[in-house]
C-alpha cells in the first residue's frame, strides 16, 4: 500500500514531522515499511506561461513548434518544443534557464533547431505527476502567469510504501492508515467514511442476494447524465498515480480512489447493458464470462457471480465482465458496492490465477459497513465532476449479521506480554482501535472466549491470570477489524500500541535434569571425530529419483528400491525421500570434482525413509476444525516411514596430501572402513568387519560392519559401474553406517578408565593365515586368547610373497600387555602371547611365522 503524506494529512493533523518520522511510528505499531519515495522536492525554477506566439518550423522529420511565451518577467521567452497539443492562449508548466526537474535534471538555454530555446514547456511525466507522456500539460486558463507551479500543483510529496501482511486488511486503505497514524501521534483523526447519506428515495435497481455465504450485504447507486468526455481532474490523477494506480477514465479513477481512500471495492456498470433483476449468486455449471483483460473464463460452481437475466456481468469482488463496462458513450452509471465472503473471493482469485486491487482487500476482510457510504462517495464525485446527477435511489439487499462480542478478564492482555496493564490501559487501547467495550461478562457470541475457571491452560499462565481476579470486560470488534476473533487479538493491539519496546526480556527458565540426550551427543561427538579427520560435512537434499537406483545398480527387488512418494515434489525428476544417503553425497563429490576439487573427502548425518512393509498406502487427512481423533493420530503413525538417522562418507583423490614434504596417499577403500570404525568408537563400540557383496560397492573390495551378530553399514570401494553412472573419479570409496542402531547399543554411562601407574609391557606377532582369511578374524581371536592383560592390539604389516608359501599372507600385530597392580614380567607377556597365537591356531588355522 503506498500513502502519499498529502493525502494522509487530510485526515490526521499530524505534527510537523517527515515521512521518515511518521513511518516509524508506523513500524512500531505494527506496519511494516517497505521503502519511502520523495517526489518534487530537487523541483526548481517552474512557473506558469502563457503562449503568445507559435511559429511551425519545416525541413524536420518530426513537427517543432518555436514558442513565445509568457512568464511574468521583463521580456517573453522563446522556446522550442516538439508537440502539437497547445494552442496560443493557453497555460502551461514552463521550465526557465537553470531550473531542474525531477531526477535532478537540469534544463539551461541552448539553441536547438536553428533557434535558441530557453527553458523547456513540460508534460505531466515531466513533472513527476503522473506517466502521461502524450503532450504539453495544458492548465487551466485562469491560472496566473508566473505562479509557482510546485506550489500551485503541489509537486512536493512524499510516499510511504507498507507491506500489508494478510491480518489487517484495513490498512489497504487511506482511512486504515490515517486511524493508525492518529492513534501513534496521539492526534484526533477525521474518519472520511463518517457521512451520512441522504434518505433512500425509491429502488436504484432490482437486486437481490441468492446465496448468503457468498455475500452478505449488496449496494447499487445510480449517476445519470454523465458526461463520457469528462476526465479526471490533475489532483485525483496525481493521487492515483502516487499510490501506485495508472489513471484510466473518470468513472473507472472515481472508483479506484474511493476503494485507495475508503478500503472499499467499487464496479461501475453500464446501466444501458443491464437487463432485469441483478442476483447475486454462485455460477452454475458450464457458464463463461470474458472479463475486462480480454479472457474468456471457464466458472467454477464455487465462483461469486453478479448477475442480470443475460448472464454473468462481473466476478464478484475480482474482476467485471466485457459485455458491461464503461464505455465512451455510457452516460447513466450503476455503482455497485457489496461485502462478499472474503474465503471465497480468496479461492475465486487463486482459481483462475486473476489477482486484482478488489480481490487483495476482499480476500483480507472489507468493512462490512462500508458500501453505503463509499457508494455515496462515488456517485458524488461522479456528479461533481462528470457533470452528471447523483441519485438519491438506492438498492440495499443485506442478511443481517451478529457482530461477535468477546469476554475478557481486563487483567489479561498484561497476563501475555508479562508486563501488567491496568483496567483503563486495556479499555483505553481497545476502544482507540474502534472497540466498544463494556463491564462485566455478557451474554454474547463469545469466540474463544478466556474464562477465569480455566479455559486459559498452563502451570505459570494460568496461576498469573488467576491472580488478576475475575474483573472481566466484553469487547466488541469494530466492523473494519474482522481479525479481531478471540482474547489473544484482543491482547495483541493492546501490546503493540503500548510499545514492544516496552516488552521486557526474560530468558525462560531451563527446567532442571534437561539437556541432551545420549543419542545427541553422540551425533555431535561423531560430526566432530569426522571433521577432525579431514572430512567435510555437507547437508543434500533429501530427495531423490527412481534413476538414482539405477545408478547405485540396486537389484530389483532391494528394499531400498521401496521408497515415499511425494506429493508435490520439487523437481519431477526427484519426486521420492531418500532410502540412503548415497546419492546426495555422490552427487555433491561429482559437482565438486567438476569445478576442480579432485580431492574431497564429505560426510553427511540424517534421516532416511524406509516405507513400512505392513504400512497403509496414503495417510487419513483430517480437517482444521477440530484436533484428530486419537484414531486419524494412530492412522497417521502408522502411515509414517521408518526414520533411522544415518552417517556416511564418500572420499575421492588424495586423502593425505602432497606437499613439499613428500608424496601423498590416495584414499582406499581402507580408509572407508576406518571412518566407520571413528563412529564406532565415539558410541564405545568395536566393530567387526567382515568381507560381503552388497551394492553399490565393489563385490572385492567391499565390508558388512556389524555389532555383534546386527548388521550396522557398509563400507569399501564402489562399483565402476557407480563411479561412472555418476561421473566420479576411479576407485571413489564410500561408507554407511546407521546410528540408529549405534545409539541403541550404547552403553550408557561409564566410568572413566583407571590409568595404570605401570610400565607397558610389547610383544610381536606374525602369523601365516590363508590369504582369503579376514583380519578381524584373526585379530578377534588374538584378542580373546590374549586375555584380561592385553591393553590393545595393532595391525602393522600385511606381507605376500615366497617366503609364506602361495596362496597364504603374513599379518604382524603389535600386542601390549598391561596390569593396574604390578610390572608385568616376561614369562607372563609370553604366556599370554602364546595364548593368543594358540587360539588363532585353533580359530583360523593361523601359524606362527618362522616357527
Amino acid at each position: 500500500m503506498r500513502v502519499p503524506l498529502s493525502w494522509l494529512r487530510e485526515y490526521v493533523d499530524l505534527p510537523a514531522v517527515t515521512a521518515h518520522e511518521v513511518a516509524d511510528r508506523l513500524t512500531a505499531a505494527g506496519l511494516k515499511l517497505e521503502s519511502i519515495a520523495s517526489y518534487g522536492h530537487d523541483v526548481k525554477n517552474v512557473v506558469v506561461g502563457e503562449v503568445l506566439e507559435i511559429e511551425e518550423l519545416t525541413g524536420f522529420k518530426k513537427p517543432i513548434r518555436h514558442c513565445k511565451v509568457e512568464t511574468g518577467e521583463a521580456t517573453p521567452r522563446e522556446i522550442v518544443c516538439g508537440a502539437t497539443n497547445f494552442a496560443v492562449g493557453d497555460r502551461v508548466p514552463v521550465v526557465l534557464p537553470g531550473g531542474v526537474l525531477p531526477g535532478g535534471f537540469e534544463v539551461g538555454a541552448r539553441k536547438t533547431y536553428g533557434r535558441m530555446s530557453e527553458g523547456m514547456i513540460c508534460s505531466e511525466r515531466e513533472l513527476g505527476l503522473t506517466e502521461d507522456h502524450g503532450g504539453i500539460m495544458v492548465l487551466p486558463a485562469d491560472t496566473p502567469v508566473g505562479a509557482d507551479v510546485v506550489e500551485l500543483l503541489g509537486l512536493r510529496d512524499d510516499v510511504i510504501e507498507l507491506e500489508i501482511t494478510p491480518d489487517i486488511g484495513y490498512a489497504l486503505s487511506i482511512r486504515g492508515v490515517a486511524r493508525e497514524a492518529a492513534i501513534a501521534f496521539g492526534v484526533p483523526f477525521r474518519d472520511p467514511a463518517a457521512v451520512e447519506p441522504p434518505p433512500a428515495e425509491g429502488t436504484a435497481w432490482p437486486a437481490s442476494i441468492a446465496d448468503p455465504s457468498a455475500c452478505d450485504r449488496f449496494v447499487l447507486r445510480e449517476v445519470t447524465g454523465f458526461d463520457p468526455a469528462a476526465q479526471s481532474p490533475l489532483w485525483m490523477r496525481v493521487r492515483l498515480a502516487r499510490a501506485g494506480m495508472r489513471p484510466v477514465s473518470l468513472a473507472v479513477d472515481v472508483t479506484n480512489y474511493v476503494m485507495l481512500e475508503l478500503g472499499q471495492p467499487l464496479h461501475a456498470f453500464d446501466r444501458a447493458k443491464l437487463t432485469g433483476e441483478i442476483v447475486v449468486r454462485r455460477a452454475l455449471p458450464g457458464e463463461r464470462l470474458e472479463t475486462l483483460d480480454h479472457v474468456v473464463r471457464d466458472l467454477d460452481p464455487d465462483d461469486i457471480l453478479i448477475t442480470d437475466q443475460a448472464g454473468p456481468l462481473s466476478m464478484a469482488g475480482t474482476m467485471g465482465g466485457l459485455d458491461s463496462e464503461i464505455s465512451d458513450a455510457t452516460t447513466d452509471i450503476v455503482i455497485e458496492a457489496a461485502h462478499f465472503s472474503a474465503t471465497g473471493i480468496s479461492r475465486e482469485s487463486r482459481r483462475h490465477k486473476l489477482v486484482s486491487e478488489a480481490s487483495k482487500r476482499f480476500e483480507r476482510g472489507v468493512d462490512r459497513e462500508l458500501p453505503l457510504a463509499a457508494s455515496w462517495r462515488a456517485v458524488r464525485l461522479l456528479a461533481e465532476l462528470g457533470g452528471g446527477t447523483a441519485g438519491h435511489a438506492v438498492t440495499h439487499a443485506e442478511t443481517e449479521a451478529e457482530p461477535p462480542r468477546i469476554a475478557i478478564p481486563a487483567g489479561y492482555p498484561g497476563v501475555v506480554a508479562g508486563v501488567p496493564f491496568t483496567k483503563e490501559t486495556v479499555v483505553h487501547r481497545l476502544e482507540q482501535i474502534g472497540c466498544t467495550v463494556t463491564d462485566g461478562d455478557e451474554p454474547a457470541v463469545r469466540r474463544g472466549a478466556v474464562d477465569p475457571t480455566g479455559v486459559v491452560t498452563g502451570g505459570e499462565l494460568a496461576a498469573r491470570l488467576a491472580v488478576s481476579g475475575p474483573d472481566m470486560i466484553t469487547v466488541t470488534p469494530p466492523s473494519w477489524r474482522p481479525d479481531l476473533t478471540d482474547p489473544n487479538d484482543l491482547a495483541e493491539e493492546v501490546i503493540r500500541l503500548e510499545g514492544y519496546e516496552h516488552l521486557p526480556s526474560v530468558l525462560p527458565k531451563a527446567p532442571a535434569g534437561a539437556g541432551l540426550t545420549e543419542g545427541q551427543r553422540l551425533r555431535r561427538r561423531v560430526g566432530r571425530t569426522l571433521a577432525a579427520a579431514g572430512y567435510v560435512e555437507v547437508l543434500a537434499y533429501p530427495f531423490i529419483g527412481e534413476s538414482d537406483f539405477d545408478r547405485l545398480q540396486l537389484p530389483a527387488d532391494d528394499a531400498r528400491r521401496r521408497a515415499a512418494r511425494l506429493v508435490n515434489p520439487l523437481a519431477d525428476d526427484e519426486p521420492l525421500l531418500r532410502t540412503t544417503l548415497l546419492p546426495g553425497l555422490l552427487k555433491t563429490l561429482a559437482r565438486n570434482v567438476g569445478r576442480g576439487f579432485t580431492d574431497v573427502a564429505l560426510f553427511e548425518s540424517g534421516s532416511v525413509y524406509r516405507p513400512r512393509e505392513d504400512g497403509p498406502d496414503t495417510a487419513p487427512t483430517p480437517g482444521v476444525e477440530r484436533r484428530p481423533t486419537e484414531e486419524e493420530l494412530a492412522g497417521i503413525e502408522a502411515a509414517l516411514p521408518d526414520q533411522p538417522r544415518r552417517v556416511a562418507v564418500v572420499l575421492a583423490g588424495e586423502f593425505e596430501r602432497s606437499g613439499w614434504w613428500g608424496h601423498g596417499r590416495q584414499e582406499c577403500w581402507a580408509d572407508a572402513v576406518q571412518a566407520a570404525r571413528l563412529v564406532a568408537a565415539e558410541a564405545g563400540i568395536e566393530l567387526s568387519v567382515v568381507a560381503d557383496q552388497h551394492e553399490p560397492w565393489h563385490p572385492g573390495r567391499c565390508a558388512a560392519l556389524y555389532v555383534g551378530d546386527t548388521l550396522v553399514g557398509h563400507a569399501g570401494e564402489l562399483h565402476p559401474r557407480v563411479i561412472e553412472a555418476y561421473g566420479l573419479p576411479p576407485r571413489t570409496s564410500a561408507m554407511e553406517l546407521e546410528l540408529s542402531r549405534l545409539e541403541s547399543a550404547l552403553p550408557g554411562p561409564v566410568d572413566a578408565p583407571r590409568v595404570s601407574a605401570y610400565p607397558v609391557a610389547t610383544q610381536d606377532v606374525a602369523l601365516i593365515v590363508p590369504d582369503f582369511t579376514p583380519e578381524a578374524d584373526v585379530a578377534t581371536a588374538l584378542r580373546d586368547g590374549a586375555g584380561e592383560l592385553l591393553e590393545s592390539i595393532r595391525l602393522f604389516d600385511v606381507y605376500t610373497g615366497e617366503q609364506v608359501g602361495e596362496g597364504n599372507k603374513s599379518l604382524a600385530y603389535t600386542l601390549r600387555f598391561r596390569a593396574q597392580d604390578r610390572t608385568l614380567t616376561v614369562e607372563e607377556t609370553t604366556a599370554a602371547r602364546d595364548a593368543a597365537v594358540a587360539l588363532a591356531a585353533d580359530r583360523v588355522g593361523a601359524q606362527l611365522r618362522g616357527a
